[in-house]
């Protein structure tokens, strides 16, 4: 039986509905070409050797069944077609493949011209002129009478294009720099639903041919080419992701270890087994692993599932090596230092495409590594203008940019574990976070929990920490942990993929409502200090929806809203907890005037008011006497901040007044 016998007989044998309905409702046959290999194992073999010629033949052999007119698409190539895009080289061209990578920029979807009639003056012939690559090509002879000239253009034929830039997906390029490949997309594959699933910052599979792309130096072709993939098909590859080698074993043995009373316990002492203590810190960082659930309601209101959290640590507190560690657990995240960070890098940019000539979207950290963790470290060092723009997707999830003529927003649901240092080396628990770290306070609320790993000398605590570091030097085979790190990184998975959405029981809302108002009811008028908001009340319905999930149920117990209360509780009094005025201020943690100090202003307020008053203007030398005799301290630094809020100036030097 001839090749061409052989498609048809597969197309109508094993793909005929599928074509009716792709035909019908103008879209692709896709084709599996597991499917293929097992009823036309010769066909499937041409293919892989000749793809050009082979997908031409099988959109031609469609047309013989007298359908409207569809094209046909392959899917899941075999195993030793997958290549990594680092390892592309001259052998690999013309061949039919399978890339994995996560989009990094991506063109506006613009017609292209594949064809162009020409009409010749002299005989009347009209004639076609194929076209390929970036340059229009104009025939140079009629191919009836020979005529060199007087060929005039009277139709083109047009398809949608797309240039992508994939990238390598984070969890194959550790120590390495991601490979990059430019892939084209054309008609079916420029769809509006495809176009959504190659916008930057995606993962996803396409199968394709790899081409050469000539360079040009001037009008003079180059020794040296580029490749490019054009795309047969493309593919979403999250799933891929959440599936990674988890075998009916591994399910085994996560199913028994949720079934354990004392799994956060055994996954706490596995996360980070080299250092030593902060146990409640990484508990909190288990739960950030596992995540809330996103919640949309009705009326198109998002609550984000991610929970942020912010460490701020002494030297030599291992903070760096947490948040490198963390990084290195869940699937499509990526360790950045803030030195070295942009809002552009963690954000997305425009830029213009050297091939295209048009502005193209390039993504930012955030943007790939969405449904991942983003861990930064030296987050303080972070230009300011850079924080801001981190704003949207720490609380919406994603990333709108309008620049040059690309309007767009991307997904961007990660979370963040930030790392910072202390403006003066060491954590001062007498001063507010907001006056040791730069950071806008409105980038500080969106981080849930907010941990300090303080350097604090204590002798038996001393001796431990020495032991351990010894033992693990010494001997670091000893280093045994109640949980495979392999496994833990299987069970986060597993546990994101199955519980999709957990219920907050009613016992579990009591328990929060307790402890809400319970902080709420130490508010008084006298210093107007608030120990907790509405921020840290969704802040324990996330933590809760974690715990849940590493017990894989789908709904909350008491034991969730218990852990989640004592975590949090743990992070406001490291930060929250006023040691002057021996209350909690939640202020001292999101703003930048605690609640302390915002009382002592209003005293010095008003004690400018009396002098104003009495005197009529307010020297700096009768404040001075007046906050000595009521024993106002610190009252330059307040008048410092007054007057940079725009409270108070100076209407001639040495003298202020009440704006």
């Amino acid at each position: 039986m001839e090749i061409r016998d052989q498609i048809y007989d597969f197309l109508k044998s094993q793909c005929y509905d599928s074509l009716v309905f792709a035909a019908t409702h103008g879209k692709p046959l896709v084709v599996n070409f597991e499917d293929l290999t097992k009823h036309a194992v010769e066909v499937a073999d041409k293919l892989l050797e000749s793809p050009e010629e082979y997908i031409e033949l099988f959109n031609e052999v469609v047309k013989d069944f007298d359908l409207p007119e569809t094209i046909v698409q392959f899917k899941k190539l075999p195993n030793n077609t997958n290549e990594r895009i680092r390892n592309l080289r001259v052998r690999h061209l013309g061949k039919f493949m399978t890339v994995d990578g996560l989009v990094k920029l991506a063109s506006d979807v613009k017609p292209r011209i594949y064809e162009t009639v020409h009409e010749c003056q002299e005989c009347g012939n009209k004639f076609e002129q194929e076209q390929r690559g970036g340059a229009l090509i104009k025939p140079f002879v009629c191919p009836n009478c020979g005529r060199r000239d007087g060929l005039k253009q009277t139709d083109k034929k047009m398809f949608d294009s797309r240039w992508i830039t994939l990238g390598e997906p984070f969890e194959i390029t550790t120590g390495e720099k991601p490979g990059e490949l430019r892939v084209f997309l054309r008609r079916e594959l420029t769809t509006p639903d495809i176009q959504r699933q190659t916008d930057p910052g995606n993962r996803i599979l396409v199968t394709g041919i790899l081409k050469e792309l000539p360079r040009k130096l001037g009008n003079v072709d180059s020794t040296e080419s580029d490749i490019y993939l054009e795309a047969n098909n493309v593919q979403p590859a999250e799933q891929d992701i959440i599936d990674l080698n988890i075998s009916k074993e591994d399910e085994e043995k996560i199913l028994n270890l949720a079934k354990d009373p004392l799994v956060v316990k055994k996954l706490v002492n596995s996360v980070a087994p080299s250092i030593y203590g902060n146990d409640e810190i990484k508990e909190a960082i288990l739960l950030q692993l596992f995540g809330g659930v996103m919640t949309e309601h009705p009326d198109g209101t998002r609550i984000r599932g991610d929970i942020h959290i912010l460490l701020v640590g002494d030297p030599a507190t291992a903070k760096s090596q947490l948040l490198k560690l963390t990084s290195r657990i869940l699937p499509r995240s990526r360790y950045v230092s803030g030195k070295g960070v942009s809002g552009a890098g963690l954000i997305s940019s425009v830029r213009k495409d050297e091939f295209t000539g048009g502005w193209v979207l390039e993504a930012g950290a955030l943007v790939l590594c969405n449904h991942g963790l983003l861990a930064i470290d030296e987050f303080e060092k972070m230009a300011q203008e850079d924080m801001v723009s981190m704003h949207e997707a720490l609380e919406q999830g994603t990333v709108s940019i309008a620049k040059a003529s690309i309007v767009a927003t991307l997904p961007a649901q990660t979370t963040v574990l930030a790392g910072a240092n202390p403006k003066l080396g060491r954590f001062d628990i007498y001063t507010s976070i907001a006056e040791q770290i730069t950071v806008p306070t409105t980038i500080m609320s969106r981080f849930d929990l907010k941990f300090v790993l303080r350097d604090i000398p204590n002798p038996e605590a001393d001796e431990k920490l020495v032991n351990h570091v010894m033992k693990l030097r010494s001997n670091p085979d000893q280093i045994v942990t109640d949980i495979e790190h392999s496994l833990i990184r299987k069970y986060i998975i597993y546990a994101r993929r199955t519980i999709k959405e957990v219920k907050l029981t009613d016992a579990t809302l009591e328990e929060f409502k307790k402890f809400f108002v319970d902080m709420r009811g130490k508010y008084t008028e006298e210093d107007k200090i608030v120990p907790i908001t509405f921020r840290q009340f969704e802040g324990l319905m996330r933590l809760a929806q974690a715990s849940a999930k590493i017990h894989l149920r789908d709904k909350t117990e008491k034991e969730d809203a218990t852990r989640a209360i004592n975590i949090m509780q743990v992070s406001l009094r490291q930060l929250g907890f006023d040691a002057e005025m021996g209350k909690m201020d939640i202020d001292r943690v999101e703003s930048s005037v605690s609640g302390g100090q915002r009382s002592k202003m209003r005293v010095l307020l008003d004690l400018i008011d009396r002098i104003q008053a009495d005197i009529g203007e307010v020297s700096l030398i009768d404040l001075e006497a007046k906050a000595k005799e009521e024993e106002v301290h610190n009252w330059e630094e307040m008048v410092r901040k007054l007057k940079m809020e725009g409270v108070l100036y100076e209407p001639r030097p040495g003298f202020i007044q009440k704006a």
